[in-house]
């Protein structure tokens, strides 16, 4: 048994979105997937889904979904906060890192992202057909999601109804794991087509984030990275997310999730894997440093967030939303002990 939602609104570009398209590269198809892998499996986590369920990637403003069969729950991974209201008018409001439950009738109106990207997930994943192994959206290719596009309105969405009892929601209970400093890199593969200067200026000096940037990648600006004799040109070999070519301009480009397969700029040093979803929270303006490590220091980094990320899923705790009547348990509950006839004589006296 399925459940059903209906986009009411569609937000903006928002996405379906699961860990990604793997396999593919050598005929030309992007990964793509969740741009913070970390918040889809936060918002899988609140609902006992498998980790790698679809979810919705919001970036801009949130969609409004609608619940037209089954009991559905949705989850907010991420900053932002949602309403939920009912059939009778009633509005509830959904924090960050939480759950809430829509009945056949309610509408949840999905806000802004407060800073960078979030999560919605729902009961069982958006299930949406499988394109090349994924259900993530592409939309150059326009494979995955829906129609491989933004959600739009009047869109319906096949889901699972909830499972539990439907008063009683799940919640973080401790702060979201957000990792400082710089962003980490391992050099190369074509650091060898910079001057030392170039190097040097690369770790040592800040670069803002510009307008533009989009999942395919962010364009950086700041001081110029000067190719050596070498040029600003290799014959194009393969790039992945999280690769940094440096076209002739010498202002360095950080490809994300829907980039390209191959590339023929010089990439002067990769983004850590562990590090890449911070990048999915930068605006333009913002300053990113970068700080080169070695593959160990990489492969602990993914180890360590691993771990932080396992940290918070497991203390998961439940709350009941304020004003809300756990009928569940007022049904079960034994709340008159023993028959009665409704002839005894009263207890107390007029």
């Amino acid at each position: 048994m399925s459940a059903l939602v209906e986009v009411v609104d569609a937000g903006l570009a928002v996405t379906i979105q699961d860990r990604g398209r793997f396999g593919y590269r050598n005929i030309g198809v992007p990964v793509s997937g969740a741009l913070d892998p970390c918040l889809m499996t936060a918002a899988n986590a609140m609902l006992g889904n498998d980790p790698d369920a679809a979810v919705l990637e919001v970036c801009l403003g949130g969609p409004s979904l609608k619940a037209l069969s089954g009991t559905v729950r949705i989850s907010l991974a991420g900053e932002l906060t949602a309403q939920v209201v009912n059939t009778r008018g009633r509005v509830l409001k959904v924090l960050p890192w939480q759950t809430a439950t829509l009945f056949p009738g309610d509408v949840v109106r999905i806000g802004g992202v407060a800073r960078g990207v979030a999560c919605v997930g729902i009961s069982g994943g958006f299930q949406v057909p499988m394109q090349l192994g994924s259900r993530s959206t592409y939309p150059r290719a326009r494979i995955g999601g829906i129609e491989g596009r933004a959600l739009a309105g009047g869109d319906r969405l096949q889901c699972d109804p909830q499972t539990g009892n439907p008063w009683v929601e799940t919640c973080g209970t401790l702060p979201w794991p957000v990792e400082p400093g710089p962003i980490r890199v391992l050099g190369g593969p074509q650091d060898d087509h910079f001057t030392l200067e170039a190097l040097a200026a690369f770790l040592g000096n800040p670069y803002r984030v510009t307008r533009d940037m989009d999942r395919m990648g962010i364009r950086l600006d700041g001081e110029k990275l000067t190719h050596n004799d070498q040029g600003a040109e290799i014959v194009s070999d393969g790039v992945a997310p999280g690769s940094i070519q440096v076209p002739a301009n010498g202002q360095p480009i950080v490809l994300m999730a829907d980039c390209q397969t191959s590339g023929g700029y010089p990439k002067i040093a990769t983004v850590i894997r562990a590090d890449l979803p911070r990048l999915a929270h930068v605006r333009p303006g913002d300053e990113v440093h970068f700080v080169a490590v070695d593959h160990a220091q990489a492969a602990a980094a993914m180890r360590e967030q691993a771990e932080r990320v396992g940290r918070w899923c497991e203390s998961l705790g439940t709350f009941r939303p304020p004003g809300v009547v756990d009928e569940v348990a007022l049904y079960e509950g034994n709340l008159i002990s023993g028959a009665i006839r409704g002839d005894e004589p009263a207890w107390y006296s007029v």
